[in-house]
């Protein structure tokens, strides 16, 4: 079955800078579309990024010019590169298979000075 596991997740200054990938298995990985989303303690879960099979990508609003999401085909792994964080950007992160509805388990992000 199609399985994601998210890595990079930690505590990080605010301005600072994390990477989060996540490596996917039991598909073709180049064939799909997949996404970053977060959720906040008491928030819903939110969008954060996708990259779609074809190359387009989306971003939220409040993470443009800060976040960058990217696929490495050779490693089936999708990658979240998070610069200048802030606090309000302390979630769970996960991310998610948009073809067969599959979510990873998460991994925290911490913003805290």
């Amino acid at each position: 079955q199609v399985q994601l596991v998210e890595t990079g997740g930690g505590l990080v200054q605010p301005g600072g800078s994390l990477r989060l990938s996540c490596v996917v298995s039991g598909t073709t990985f180049s064939d799909n579309t997949f996404g970053w989303y977060r959720q906040a303690p008491g928030e819903q879960r939110e969008f954060v990024a996708s990259f779609d099979s074809s190359g387009i990508i989306r971003y939220a609003d409040s993470v443009k010019g800060r976040f960058t999401i990217s696929r490495d085909n050779a490693k089936s792994a999708v990658n979240l590169q998070m610069n200048n964080l802030k606090p309000e950007d302390t979630a769970v992160y996960y991310c998610r298979n948009l073809d067969y509805l599959v979510w990873g388990q998460g991994t925290q992000v911490t913003v805290s000075s």
